[in-house]
């Protein structure tokens, strides 16, 4: 299984997932066409991708998702009150839509996929464990807090790709207002990157590598992700590899935004 971040913040999030045979969209919070743009730069093959999970209905996980799926003629998965706010927001489409649960496995071709509740201020927010065969990969990229069962998920897989927003210095010195500093930093908000490194330093005994996602561009920095989970593996740090999600690969080839199992 290869994984490749497409986009990663908070102007957009696309995750791209290829298997054996197949491949899977994991939000898609670009336009379709910048969408297809960064999956051909990264050598990605949009002919491959046989579905779009979606963790959520904020725009910047949701942005192409009805347009790139009419596109591939490939079904939007997402839970209940997600497809409810999704038409809420973005009206009737003629895209197929499947909902799905909670803990309730379905398969997209040779993937089986499980959705499991994330702790965000959104309808119906939901993490993804996509397995094939003996590997599985866990994306948990919008959540205030670690729950037992968010890190029973991620402990079952081989990697992860987890959110580490902000760094609780910086969010408290920065310009947001007093109501986003508060937002962002409730276990309906986004992950620090303490937690985070929480998060790895108990995950360190299960997974062999680690994508950290969704990193502000106004309260944090990538070196301070990394930092921070580095100091959390401690000992671990040279047994698991950890690399840090860009918002925009840029032009240069973005192999190297993600992690090959």
């Amino acid at each position: 299984m290869e994984l490749t971040v497409l986009a990663s913040g908070s102007k957009g999030n696309c995750t791209y997932l290829r298997g054996e045979r197949g491949a899977l969209l994991i939000d898609a919070g670009l336009s379709a066409r910048e969408t297809l743009r960064r999956l051909a730069n990264a050598g990605g093959d949009a002919t491959l991708v046989e579905g779009i999970l979606v963790t959520h209905e904020h725009i910047d996980h949701i942005r192409g998702a009805d347009v790139l799926a009419r596109r591939l003629h490939v079904p939007i998965y997402a839970t209940g009150g997600t497809l409810e706010a999704f038409y809420e927001k973005c009206g009737a489409t003629s895209a197929e839509v499947r909902r799905c649960r909670y803990g309730e496995p379905f398969c997209v071709g040779d993937f089986s996929v499980e959705p499991f509740a994330a702790s965000h201020d959104a309808r119906e927010p939901c993490g993804f464990s996509v397995a094939e065969g003996d590997l599985r990969v866990g994306c948990c990229t919008d959540t205030g807090t670690i729950t037992t069962p968010i890190f029973d998920h991620l402990a079952a897989c081989d990697a992860v790709l987890l959110e580490s927003n902000h760094c609780p210095d910086m969010l408290e010195n920065g310009p947001y207002p007093a109501y986003l500093k508060s937002r962002i930093r409730s276990k309906r908000g986004h992950l620090s990157n303490p937690d985070a490194a929480r998060c790895l330093q108990r995950l360190a005994d299960h997974i062999q590598m680690a994508m950290l996602a969704h990193v502000s561009e106004i309260n944090n920095t990538p070196e301070k992700v990394l930092l921070s989970a580095l100091e959390g593996l401690g000992f671990y740090s040279d047994q698991v590899a950890v690399t840090v999600a860009p918002q925009d690969p840029g032009p240069v080839h973005p192999e190297s935004y993600g992690f090959r199992l």
